[in-house]
């Protein structure tokens, strides 16, 4: 068995130690700096994106926060975007999380962080994040942040989140693409942001990705729940959030 198959196997185990801490296998450690391989991928949009496209997205200091501003209650999400275990989370609780969104239950608030750059060599994570912030400024980040985790390549080493393959990825989120946004993406225009963000999640406290909170609090439960849409809805249920 592959190091890959291992980690998909050990997956929901890694999860289930603990919802809303921290997934073992993208440790925000200081890692050894490797060489990372380039590699290519497939862009892919989410099964949720005529939902996600009517979600409004606003920076707010180092987070990216979803949704009405108004809404009653705040999932906190943290993640960084080589990090197979938040492409999980994003597969499975993620989708109830954007269902309430778009009901207005909940808004999200995204501290994306790079760390996994520093762990395994080469910019894909921080070159991402670029590109998200990038991406409110064209009112598609809901959409292409799900993409851009959808899309995500076989291995966290796999430095695949070049500017050609974003852009190749915000190609299939409906006016995205344009002279300002490529420009922003290839020149990683929003250094500073990245910087903050992943500053921000350093202190945090936490020390993995992905780390979810709700109304401010770790959930309780069976960490499993993460990974599936309906068992995470009821987690969200049980804190009050339906």
């Amino acid at each position: 068995m592959g190091v890959r198959s291992f980690r998909r196997a050990a997956v929901a185990a890694v999860v289930a130690a603990a919802l809303g801490l921290t997934a073992g296998a993208c440790s925000g450690g200081s890692g050894s700096g490797g060489s990372a391989q380039d590699a290519e991928l497939t862009a892919k949009t989410s099964p949720l994106a005529a939902t996600l496209a009517k979600l409004p997205a606003r920076v707010e200091g180092a987070e990216i926060v979803v949704g009405d501003p108004k809404a009653p209650h705040t999932v906190t999400v943290f993640e960084d975007p080589r990090c197979p275990i938040c492409r999980h989370f994003e597969e499975g609780g993620g989708v109830a999380v954007a269902r309430l969104a778009a009901e207005g239950k909940v808004k999200v608030r995204y501290t994306l962080a790079s760390f996994l750059d520093r762990n395994f060599g080469g910019s894909g994570s921080k070159s991402a994040v670029n590109a998200m912030r990038a991406a409110v400024d064209r009112g598609g980040f809901a959409e292409f942040h799900a993409a851009v985790f959808a899309s995500q390549p076989a291995e966290e080493t796999d430095d695949a989140f070049t500017a050609d393959n974003l852009l190749k990825i915000a190609a299939k989120v409906p006016g995205l693409r344009g002279a300002a946004f490529d420009k922003t993406v290839r020149d990683t225009a929003y250094k500073d942001f990245v910087s903050a963000s992943e500053k921000a999640f350093e202190g945090s406290g936490f020390t993995g990705t992905p780390t979810v909170l709700i109304d401010g609090e770790r959930p309780s439960g069976d960490g499993r729940a993460m990974l599936t849409a309906d068992a995470f809805q009821k987690v969200l249920a049980d804190a009050g959030v339906s």
